[in-house]
């Protein structure tokens, strides 16, 4: 594949071949970096293709993807998906502009399917027919995420997920016909045995802050985000938190925008993360490279890890764009899912509402000047995770076929307000 140039350690800085290595570096076990020949790229990609483009979907972003080609992409459509502008709400908050950026429009209602979407192709691309089975372990999205676009491959796959998984999620799972394997512990130890049935029965792995393609599906969402934005930028970009994974490949994705000269400002990242699963937060704030492990106990289940795989680049994607990391608590998260929903019409998620939590404590804490364009990343719908989101709010009314029991409430709805 010409245009991928090496397979780069963010760790140590060690290049391989893709032949070399299938996830990790050799050298020290870091994570890899795809990097490309961007002079190479940036003569047969531009705007004016793009333009032209028919693909509506991540696969119009291919000459910058790790693909050799579009056959067997998946038929479902993944990206591309769309971004709201919301005036009312950034006069609320007190900030220049609000954009949302929806992926719970997904076919999976997640993000995660632009990571699953790629490394999926690449399956394709680098296995045979007969050993063609692909595992990853997750809390529940990425999970669903690979099992609904191996559905529509036919590809069979093993997924590996903690007991505590939402059943909503679990449930989505099944549907796909995927083959589940609920481990009686947390995510990290499913992530674990995932590492070596792999590696025991020669499957592919998916695994987020593992294999380094999920990141290259991930950084499509930035690229949509400067088309979509006529090729400028937010001020401040919130992104939910837990591997660390999203926000790397978010900040991957317009740095390349940059190098191929489509945009010439970057934005800075703000990473989100729930209390008790703030090990990047943690780490930031001391302002380390070392990152120690934290109980990863949250109502955020998506953005739940006790060791973030790929913290370190979560990290690095920080302290480059010159952004910052908030810490919310499950409480706020909560309100922040009701509010959220109530004022967009966009339901998230605990783990992607916590992005808006972030954003109101940030101004709070004025980490967010009131003139800043700021965009919410919005990962997973809440349809995902109901239980959660029936604590956040009020029990409907419950009332005879009557209209004088209906006077008696309709008063209180009408001076409650929207």
């Amino acid at each position: 594949m010409k245009k991928i140039k090496t397979l780069k350690c963010i760790s140590c800085g060690k290049e391989h071949s893709l032949d070399e290595v299938k996830y990790v570096c050799s050298a020290c076990g870091g994570n890899l970096e795809v990097i490309y020949d961007y002079n190479l790229i940036k003569k047969r990609f531009t705007q004016d293709e793009l333009k032209e483009n028919s693909y509506l979907d991540m696969w119009r972003y291919a000459d910058i993807l790790p693909v050799d080609d579009l056959k067997d992409v998946s038929p479902l459509r993944i990206g591309y998906t769309p971004l709201y502008r919301n005036k009312r709400l950034a006069d609320e908050i007190g900030v220049g502009e609000i954009y949302i950026k929806d992926d719970t429009t997904n076919p999976s209602s997640s993000f995660k399917d632009r990571a699953s979407a790629v490394v999926v192709k690449r399956l394709l691309e680098t296995y045979d027919d007969d050993k063609r089975i692909i595992a990853t372990a997750s809390t529940g999205n990425a999970a669903s995420s690979l099992s609904c676009i191996s559905a529509s491959l036919g590809i069979k796959n093993i997924i590996f997920v903690p007991e505590t998984a939402p059943i909503p999620k679990i449930t989505q799972l099944l549907v796909f016909g995927a083959n589940v394997i609920m481990v009686k512990g947390s995510y990290d130890d499913a992530f674990d045995l995932c590492v070596k049935a792999c590696d025991e029965f020669g499957w592919y792995n998916r695994n987020t802050g593992y294999n380094p393609f999920t990141r290259e599906g991930k950084k499509t969402a930035a690229f949509e985000i400067c088309e979509q934005l006529e090729w400028e930028v937010p001020d401040k970009v919130f992104v939910p938190v837990g591997d660390g994974n999203i926000i790397s490949g978010i900040w991957k994705g317009f740095l390349e925008f940059k190098k191929i000269g489509f945009i010439d400002k970057l934005p800075k990242l703000v990473a989100v993360q729930s209390e008790n699963s703030n090990a990047v937060y943690n780490a930031f704030i001391k302002n380390t490279t070392t990152i120690e492990p934290v109980s990863g106990e949250t109502i955020c289940d998506s953005i739940s890890v006790k060791i973030p795989r790929d913290g370190l680049a979560a990290l690095i994607a920080l302290k480059e764009s010159g952004g910052f990391a908030v810490n919310v608590s499950d409480k706020e998260v909560l309100v922040a899912v009701k509010e959220f929903a109530s004022k967009t019409g966009v339901f998230a998620e605990p783990s992607a509402a916590a992005v808006y939590a972030g954003l109101k404590k940030a101004v709070n804490e004025d980490k967010v000047d009131r003139g800043d364009s700021v965009l919410l990343l919005i990962t997973g719908s809440g349809l995902k995770d109901i239980d959660s989101a029936r604590k956040a709010i009020s029990k409907a009314y419950r009332i005879e076929p009557d209209m004088n029991e209906l006077k008696k409430i309709i008063s209180s709805i009408l001076n409650r307000g929207h």
